[in-house]
């Protein structure tokens, strides 16, 4: 048992058109990183000993200065490294620390310092890059509230939102954000959920709607039943995921990570033969060792290994900022390789929702079609049906009056009636048993729009039939067809359908000049309404009336192609999983589809698909920037100091510039014009 509700719990409350909550923003600053902080005091003790111990002051002035930069910028990588040499690798952050070492032994403090330093901040950069690749996301987290109400037999208690379980029982006050994933009880109220669906405005909800954590209730107190540990709820799930983008690695990176071992075994084996050969053919000590040094730091590979993460991070980053969570380094470099898109129907490229697409009244009736939407929505106002609220919403959309109504009443698998204006209306699907009657009065109210649960596609061919036949029109077996009777008097039918996304024609458009090829629709729905959608849509081949595994079979069957779905139910979940790239739909996706998917479009907009494509390209594009970049001033430095005689400040300076000009150039996709639609 619950405790007893008050009228005022159940009473509805207005829709206001309130603007969408936007999650609180949250960038990391580049002081709350300790890398930052200790990178701040390396080069701040270094920038205090330069100017003494270039103006020659004695070195008990600077010397512990440099002492504080060695110390500062340089005790981390060298413990990372000293772990690394007790795993049996050799860390290239330590041949930097050695490096730098060696040049302070040999005098020139100066240039070791200078290589900490720079190399410190290159740290700093990098941390800052991957922590600000989860911000926009992990900014959800701050929309979910620490405590909840939670109703228990004794009354009410206020306990933290980590403690709840399901089947507990919440009242959510005006106002409050919902603390859990769970389903309304009772109460009517509306939810601001833009933050998790991308709906603008607020969501009617009332018993049995679902709602989630961190949405905002409005006007009305709503009794929720918590139906998900708050641990896995949307916003949970979706901050996991998105965290496990900064830890998986791209496979350039691993391959990079590979070669990085014995690249730096082998730096530090040209790095004796450097020491060695000059001394054994009679070069002094202090020039062979700082050849040697030199040598070492032009050599190591930071830059190469910087090259790949900061781009693909960053582009993880902007995505999520625009409602694209890529839960990986991996999923992101897949997404630039597609050559070929293949859409879902329900969900993807339509609403999802039905919607009014015809009105037409009976001849004879007196009404045109506001009136008989009119009177329709004044019957359906109260249905809690998604066909009777499309009706509502139809009406509402063209700004009509609606009657007020009365003695309403929704019979499951019949329909519904309601008194508007002193007259009985029914709203429901045409009933064939009486269609044959000549004047098609005898069309019964049947099924209503609260009861047509077969939906649009499969609804039974004969009563559509009917129902256009009783109004003049033609039978359309991808509608569903409601009939609207006064006082018994069929006066019209209303034909609802799934209604295409407003952006899915640019979005298909645009993927086909993206991959160089139409897109695929694959549909289990049957092929003329999947035909209807894909005209709409621009797409030639469809494959309908596919079951999961023959979506899954289709997208194999596109042989030699890297293949994106885009998909958002249950029976998508395979063809996700087959795809080169999988993204799902958030929105109404389901949980299998959302888990099985490499991305998720949170805010349901199709335009951030290309979007993201486009995205993934240009970080692909940046990493081989990187590469050829880091590459060449590897081979410049080194020739140079082989060939010629490189100063070590020279080639302190061409390595960690080349170092920090590699992971600027992977931050750039953080910029607000990286996003293109």
């Amino acid at each position: 048992m619950v405790p007893h509700v008050s009228p005022a719990l159940v009473s509805p409350a207005p829709v206001t058109d309130r603007p969408a909550l936007t999650p609180p923003r949250r960038r990391t600053r580049l002081l709350a990183l300790p890398e930052a902080r200790w990178a701040l005091l390396a080069a701040a003790a270094f920038l205090l000993a330069l100017p003494l111990d270039l103006g020659g002051a004695p070195v008990w002035a600077h010397g512990p200065l440099y002492a504080v930069a060695y110390a500062a910028g340089g005790w981390e990588p060298a413990l990372e490294g000293l772990r690394a040499l007790r795993e049996k690798s050799l860390d290239v952050d330590l041949l930097m620390i050695v490096a730098a070492l060696g040049a302070a032994a040999i005098g020139q403090v100066l240039d070791g310092a200078l290589l900490i330093v720079i190399f410190a901040t290159s740290g700093a950069l990098e941390a800052l890059a991957t922590a600000r690749t989860a911000d926009s996301v992990r900014g959800l987290l701050d929309l979910a509230p620490a405590t909840a109400t939670r109703q228990t037999l004794e009354g009410e208690e206020t306990v933290p939102t980590a403690c709840l379980a399901v089947g507990d029982v919440l009242l959510i006050r005006p106002g409050e954000r919902i603390g859990a994933d769970g389903q309304v009880l009772d109460g009517v109220s509306e939810a601001d959920q833009a933050t998790i669906t991308g709906e603008p405005l607020p969501v009617l909800k009332t018993r049995g709607d679902d709602v989630f954590a961190g949405t905002l209730n409005g006007t009305g107190a709503l009794r929720v039943r918590v139906d998900r540990d708050p641990a896995d709820s949307v916003i949970a799930r979706i901050v996991t995921l998105v965290e496990e983008a900064s830890r998986t690695k791209a496979p350039t990176q691993l391959l990079i990570e590979k070669a990085e071992q014995r690249y730096a075994v082998g730096v530090v084996a040209a790095t004796l033969a450097v020491f060695a050969l000059p001394l054994a053919l009679g070069d002094d000590l202090t020039g062979a060792l700082l050849r040697a040094m030199t040598f070492m730091i032009v050599a190591s590979p930071c830059a190469v290994v910087l090259a790949t993460m900061p781009p693909l991070l960053s582009a993880i980053a902007t995505a999520g900022r625009h409602g694209v969570l890529v839960k990986s380094a991996l999923a992101m470099e897949r997404l630039g390789e597609i050559d070929t898109a293949a859409l879902d129907k329900t969900g993807t490229l339509t609403e999802g929702a039905p919607e009014v697409t015809a009105v037409r009244p009976a001849p004879g009736s007196g009404l045109d079609e506001d009136a008989l939407l009119a009177l329709a929505a004044a019957a359906e106002h109260r249905s809690e049906h998604p066909l009777g609220r499309a009706v509502v919403a139809a009406a509402r959309a063209r700004g009509l009056h609606l009657a007020p109504a009365h003695d309403f009443a929704a019979h499951p698998g019949q329909g519904v009636t309601a008194t508007v204006e002193g007259a009985v209306v029914t709203v429901g699907r045409p009933d064939t048993r009486a269609g044959a009657a000549a004047d098609g009065s005898a069309l019964g109210a049947g099924a209503g729009a609260g009861a047509a649960a077969k939906g649009p596609d499969t609804a039974d061919d004969s009563a559509l039939d009917a129902a256009a036949a009783a109004d003049g029109g033609t039978p359309d077996t991808d509608h569903t067809v409601v009939l609207v009777t006064r006082d018994g008097t069929p006066v019209g039918t209303l034909s609802l359908a799934d209604g295409l996304r407003p952006d899915a024609a640019a979005t298909v458009a645009a993927l086909a000049a993206l991959t160089g090829r139409s897109p695929v629709l694959l549909t289990g729905d049957n092929r003329r309404a999947a035909a209807r959608v894909a005209r709409a849509g621009g797409i030639t081949d469809v494959r309908a009336g596919l079951l999961p595994e023959g979506k899954a079979e289709a997208v194999r069957r596109l042989a030699g192609r890297k293949v994106l779905f885009v998909g958002d139910g249950v029976n998508d979940a395979p063809a996700l999983a087959t795809a080169h790239a999988g993204i799902a739909m958030g929105r109404a996706g389901s949980d299998l589809a959302l888990e099985t998917a490499d991305a998720v479009v949170v805010r349901d907009e199709l335009a951030a698909i290309p979007a993201v494509v486009r995205l993934s390209r240009d970080a692909r594009r940046l990493v081989v920037q990187n590469l050829v970049l880091a590459g060449a001033f590897i081979t410049v430095l080194v020739l140079w100091d082989l060939l010629g005689d490189l100063p070590l400040p020279l080639g302190v300076a061409g390595h960690e510039g080349s170092t920090v000009l590699v992971g600027l150039n992977g931050l750039r996709l953080l910029r607000a014009s990286a996003w293109r639609r």
